[in-house]
């Protein structure tokens, strides 16, 4: 099968494969000659044209399904018209102003993304994802342990923001009252200042190397300490919106597979992975299909663009849908939310 690039592939060929994907986004049954033939608006004859989508098909940008002589596009055939022949339709300016006016009535990021996320679902009617912003470093002010019962330990935890961690633990050994102060004494000592994620890294590298040399408290308190930060990870977290939109797609009718994406909606860690790939993007990014490498998302499509606090990229936003989406509408709200969301938070 020869590859498929806008160098190799000549205008009129092009200019029909925008026709056949347009049409079957439009109207979801596959293409014939002869719609092409009158929406083309080229006098071409019918074998002219049969010879056109045949050679498109020889590059596997289209295809012919069992059931019928027209012609859907595939996987390449949709990224090479995202690559080159989409026409993209920006949002009207009423729509850009209700969303803006929703953003501004929101305190705090995570229910601004959650209205971010709402907004995508509402103007696409597909499922709208937003990444929580990733909280900024965090430095360790003071902690304190409280015994509970058997092994278990209450961890308060309170950060350079003022804000209070409550962490319950399960510790390999049984800490009295009188070891758990002095070790929250040592911590506090020694630690007070430090970044969470530097704290954690030196905690881990002492654990590892200077256990040998340490006192008994130093080593109850770096034990303790080691269990309460040695597993944090700095994961992220999203919002969705609108999943339910999906159900009413006839591309998406197989219940095991909705099942699947549901389920992946709420599990969020590959999600979180395909967002976390996007924020390194520059622009719109757009995986079709079994570009994601994601099984549940086989017959979506995933549009996102990276959205900034303070000039930093500090998450991602997107739509996912059938791959026979509307994507020269949805590109541009996807883009356009994503700036109301980088000035609403800058002005949080």
């Amino acid at each position: 099968m020869a590859s498929a690039s806008e160098s190799v592939i000549n205008e009129r060929a092009q200019h029909f494969l925008k026709v056949l994907i347009e049409r079957y986004i439009q109207d979801g049954t596959p293409v014939g000659s002869r719609t092409l033939a009158r929406d083309s608006g080229m006098n071409l004859s019918p074998a002219t044209i049969r010879n056109v989508m045949s050679d498109l098909e020889e590059m596997g940008l289209i295809t012919s399904p069992h059931t019928s002589s027209g012609r859907i596009p595939t996987v390449s055939g949709y990224r090479f018209f995202l690559d080159f022949l989409v026409t993209l339709k920006q949002p009207g300016q009423t729509l850009l102003t209700q969303v803006q006016e929703q953003l501004k009535g929101q305190m705090g990021q995570k229910q601004i993304a959650e209205t971010a996320s709402n907004a995508l679902s509402e103007l696409t009617h597909m499922a709208g994802l937003v990444m929580i912003p990733k909280r900024e470093s965090l430095f360790f002010r003071q902690i304190e342990f409280l015994p509970l019962s058997a092994n278990r330990v209450l961890v308060i935890l309170i950060s350079s923001d003022g804000e209070v961690h409550n962490r319950v633990i399960e510790t390999s050994q049984k800490f009295s009252q009188s070891e758990l102060v002095e070790s929250a004494n040592f911590l506090n000592r020694h630690y007070a200042g430090e970044e969470l994620e530097v704290m954690r890294d030196q905690l881990i590298n002492e654990l590892e190397n200077t256990r040998s040399e340490m006192d008994a408290v130093m080593k109850k308190a770096l034990s303790l300490a080691g269990e309460v930060l040695g597993g944090e990870q700095k994961e992220g977290d999203y919002v969705v919106s609108g999943q339910t939109n999906l159900m009413g797609y006839n591309d998406l009718t197989d219940v095991e597979r909705l099942k699947l994406l549901f389920d992946s909606f709420a599990e969020k860690r590959q999600i979180l992975h395909l967002l976390d790939r996007c924020m390194e993007a520059d622009g719109v990014q757009i995986f079709i299909g079994e570009e994601s490498h994601y099984d549940p998302l086989e017959t979506c499509s995933l549009v996102t663009s990276a959205y900034e606090v303070d000039g930093a990229v500090a998450g991602v936003l997107g739509v996912i849908g059938p791959t026979r989406m509307a994507y020269d509408k949805v590109i541009p709200i996807v883009d356009v939310t994503a700036k109301l969301l980088s000035v609403a938070l800058k002005s949080e």
